[in-house]
């Protein structure tokens, strides 16, 4: 599975983003896709994840109610709708496929990974 991570950006504290994650070569659906994150000089992050089918999502502490995770298998794709955006969520943003299908998954079980897309929230 190639991944091609796009949407990243500056935008102002309290705004919102929204990312996709283009997925090609083999079946989406198989996969469950997460995403992740890493400031710099800080370790990856996993913000979120969505099972093959979409129907169950998981999501870390620090972005639930902000962050959202979606799919559309028929388009391949992945998103991450962000909102009420803050500094310490500037960072590269990665999105990631997982043959296992489903969330709870740590970053170790993940397959295949996109190039990253900064995200940088700044007045």
């Amino acid at each position: 599975v190639q991944l091609q991570a796009s949407g990243g950006g500056l935008v102002q504290p309290g705004g919102s983003l929204r990312l996709s994650c283009a997925a090609s070569g083999r079946t989406f659906s198989n996969y469950a896709m997460g995403w992740f994150r890493q400031a710099p000089g800080k370790e990856r992050e996993s913000l979120a994840a969505i099972n093959w089918s979409g129907g169950t999502t998981d999501y870390v502490d620090s972005v639930k109610g902000r962050f959202t995770i979606s799919r559309d298998n028929a388009k391949s794709t992945v998103y991450l709708q962000m909102n009420s955006l803050k500094p310490e969520d500037t960072a590269v943003y990665y999105c990631a496929a997982s043959r296992f299908g489903r969330v709870g998954l740590g970053p170790a079980d993940y397959d295949y990974w996109g190039q990253g897309t900064l995200v940088t929230v700044s007045s």
